[in-house]
């Protein structure tokens, strides 16, 4: 049984893969608590491998997004495997402070204060901006950078970031602008 906050269908409106339809799988309970955090986690339902398969075949969406809360305290490779069984694309967005099974699709790591990043590799980083030093996350091992304004409310001072930083791109929350989920 893992604890689900939701499961829906909407577009990835984040990052690399922002405008891509996908199933949302979001898991309640996180090592961290951020105030900008969009999950309420005292809520939730304990739901069984299977039942949150069925949710997830309910809409057509090749991708299937990971996300919580902390969705790597709650996962290991069969719980991949079995989306993978019916053809989806498995991503997750984690703050990185757990090692993850080895057969996802796509990483997308959001370090946050007060965690330390243990993975040893990952597809995109996404950093909320909040003015903080960005050069040292340059270092880390991941392909595509993203810095995104925390909440939306300091668009200016992340553009003048990346523009200051071109090795990173701005990513703007954009199902927020659109209002969608």
């Amino acid at each position: 049984m893992r604890k689900i906050n939701e499961i829906f269908y909407s577009l990835q409106g984040e990052g690399y893969h922002v405008g891509t339809p996908a199933v949302f799988v979001r898991f309640s309970g996180c090592n961290l608590r951020c105030p900008f955090c969009d999950t309420q986690h005292e809520n939730g339902v304990f739901m069984t491998d299977e039942a949150i398969l069925e949710e997830v075949l309910k809409y057509p969406a090749e991708m299937v997004i990971l996300t919580g809360g902390e969705p790597s305290m709650f996962i290991d490779e069969a719980f991949v495997e079995m989306f993978h069984g019916v053809g989806k694309f498995v991503c997750i967005e984690t703050n990185g402070t757990f090692a993850l099974p080895d057969n996802l699709d796509w990483i997308t790591c959001s370090p946050k204060e007060g965690g330390k990043v243990v993975l040893p590799g990952m597809d995109e980083l996404k950093l909320v901006y909040q003015g903080q030093d960005i050069t040292p996350f340059e270092s880390m091992p991941v392909r595509h950078f993203f810095l995104q304004p925390c909440s939306g409310e300091n668009i200016p001072e992340t553009i003048q970031a990346v523009l200051e930083h071109p090795k990173w791109r701005l990513s703007i929350q954009t199902h927020k602008i659109l209002q969608i989920k």
